[in-house]
């Protein structure tokens, strides 16, 4: 009996994660270290991800994707991050940069933008954090001005996931100087208009096969490049988050899997003092402790993907699975490297590269503290109503 929960996926679902399986297995695992050691983004990888269908698997049939549900999607990217954490990092900013077309965009702009990241294999990159405004993004300073029945945007995004390497992009911008939340919009924006610039990729600790950067914008869009008027952008936003926080959850079971097998395997052939270590107590319960919470984990992500796809708000479960998963991770690639000792420090190492790409799990779509103030500002909410009543 196996000692790592697994879920009863349905047929589609099951589908999907043979396919992403098998391309893990075949194409990704043996590219990630040359990937990671390059810090190069692997087009190669993302040709394969079209080809096989996951690139554009949450896209629905209607615009010509696969129409698969969250818990298929998260069931892929467990898969694809236990192979090339990076490339599991690829297919989220995908869905990601689609969410709030798919939430808030007219047929018009589904039909442009949707249909050309299937047939036309083009991506869009969700453009929302500053350098000012990370996890605080009501502070946003990008501007959003009305210019000759248009809208001139300026400022500067980081961060941006798939910066330059995107066809599209996501906009948030402040429409209202001071107005906060309230006077932030959303807008299409193509990535190779006049007066967008990819200026600076960031030089990262892991995940190495992705491409973060900074993107510079002094350009004029049309006003139906509108895709959520002020006062709703912010909302929206969040709303994609919430989804991606689960997806970021799934990623770091991935990482957490593949760390506990390398260490789980290691452990069971290396010997110190007439022993294999995983005779020792003190690794043995080390790794319980880790299938322990990967159970739990993977339990705790797969009900929230489900409550999704049953039309369940999943903002809270959401934090919770992201928190609860990217920390559980974080104790597996440590026990990991710890368990390969001194070989487990070097390059390259698997545990070694684990170990740096788990970290951003715990920082992106909201950092651990972002999904603890959540937390607590509901619990806050709750127990003042109780007392109140």
């Amino acid at each position: 009996m196996a000692i790592i929960w697994d879920p009863s996926l349905d047929p589609d679902a099951s589908k999907w994660r043979d396919i992403a399986r098998r391309l893990a297995h075949d194409q990704l695992a043996p590219r990630a270290a040359g990937i990671d050691r390059d810090q190069r983004y692997p087009h190669e990888n993302v040709e394969a991800l079209h080809e096989s269908g996951i690139a554009s698997m949450f896209i629905p049939k209607d615009y010509g994707g696969g129409g698969a549900s969250l818990t298929a999607f998260c069931a892929v990217i467990e898969e694809l991050a236990q192979a090339c954490a990076s490339t599991s990092g690829i297919v989220a900013t995908l869905q990601l940069g689609a969410m709030p077309l798919l939430r808030a965009g007219t047929n018009g702009q589904k039909d442009t933008y949707i249909r050309a990241m299937v047939a036309g294999r083009k991506s869009i990159s969700f453009a929302l954090s500053e350098r000012e405004a990370g996890s605080d993004p009501s502070n946003m300073q990008t501007l959003a001005t009305p210019e000759n029945d248009g809208w001139r945007l300026r400022g500067e995004k980081r961060w941006i996931g798939g910066g330059g390497e995107c066809a599209y992009y996501v906009v948030f911008a402040q429409t209202e100087p001071g107005a906060g939340r309230r006077g932030i919009a959303a807008f299409m924006v193509a990535a190779d208009a006049e007066g967008v610039r990819d200026d600076a990729r960031e030089d990262k600790m892991g995940m190495r096969g992705t491409v973060n950067s900074t993107v510079v914008l002094d350009t004029w869009v049309a006003a139906d490049c509108m895709i959520a008027a002020p006062g709703k952008a912010l909302r929206l936003a969040l709303e994609a988050l919430n989804v991606g926080r689960v997806v970021v959850a799934a990623q770091s079971n991935g990482i957490a899997r593949a760390a506990y097998d390398a260490a789980a395997r290691r452990a069971a052939v290396r010997t110190t003092f007439g022993q294999r270590l995983l005779d020792h107590q003190g690794i043995g319960f080390k790794l319980a402790d880790v299938a322990t919470r990967l159970s739990a984990g993977r339990m705790l992500a797969y009900e929230t993907a489900r409550s999704f796809d049953t039309g369940q708000d999943v903002a809270l479960i959401g934090a919770q699975a992201k928190l609860f998963c990217s920390e559980a991770a974080h104790d597996a690639v440590d026990i990991g490297v710890q368990v390969f000792g001194g070989e487990g420090f070097v390059k390259p190492s698997l545990v070694e590269r684990l170990y740096r790409d788990q970290r951003a799990t715990e920082i992106y779509e909201g950092t651990s503290e972002i999904q603890r103030l959540v937390l607590a500002r509901a619990i806050h909410a709750e127990f003042n109503n109780e007392e109140q009543a």
